[in-house]
């Protein structure tokens, strides 16, 4: 049975929505993932003061320049 316009119309919105949806999941991952990583670098054992000064370092570097540092 061929579908009318709107029929198909309204497949495709949904299909965009569930890959929508997907997407969103996969980014929670990896944010967890990331996450878990930092947590096993050690990094969460640094007092407070120290893990903002590090932080801010990354801010004010960018991710691409404490990279190339720190494997130099």
């Amino acid at each position: 049975m061929a579908l009318s316009i709107e029929q198909e119309r309204q497949q495709l919105e949904a299909e965009e929505q569930r890959l929508a949806d997907r997407r969103k999941k996969l980014l929670e991952r990896e944010r967890a993932e990331r996450l878990k990583l930092v947590e096993q670098s050690g990094l969460f054992k640094a007092d407070g003061a120290h893990f903002e000064s590090i932080m801010t370092a990354i801010k004010k570097l960018g991710i691409e320049e404490v990279d190339k540092r720190l494997t130099a």
